[in-house]
């Protein structure tokens, strides 16, 4: 069975932007099927939104990103957050993600910024940068 794991999109576009380090290590256990992504819309549409404004440092076309979007959609596992508890965040724009990780259940989401989740395990949810949370599910190899 797939870890499961919600994906904050500065995770998303550090492993497109270096093949190097945990962020893509992260990926590619997506794509091996090892870790499954766990999405809302909002999250999709704000990772949409940061590729496209990317597009050019990453090196991908619209039609890159679509794919890479369809084929996330098709992995994930994907959840409705019906309730909202704002705000709880120093950073408005995070609270999708910790709401996102409560809805489905995540105990961790996965962050580089760590801090702008200060106060999530109140809901039981730990935030981790991707080189922590590789490394406390085993997942570092």
């Amino acid at each position: 069975m797939p870890r499961r794991v919600v994906l904050d999109t500065n995770v998303l576009v550090a492993g497109l932007r270096s093949r190097r380090g945990a962020s893509f290590r992260l990926l590619e256990l997506l794509a091996a099927g090892e870790v499954r992504p766990v999405l809302s819309v909002p999250l999709v549409l704000e990772y949409e939104a940061v590729l496209q404004r990317q597009m050019a440092v990453l090196g991908m076309t619209a039609g890159d990103i679509d794919s890479l979007l369809d084929d996330l959609c098709l992995l994930g596992e994907h959840h409705v957050v019906y309730y909202l508890w704002r705000p709880t965040l120093r950073d408005p724009s995070d609270e999708m993600v910790l709401e996102l990780a409560v809805a489905a259940g995540c105990p961790h989401l996965v962050t580089h910024n760590v801090r702008d989740f200060a106060g999530s395990e109140r809901f039981g949810v730990g935030a981790l940068t991707p080189q922590r949370w590789l490394t406390k599910t085993g997942a570092r190899s």
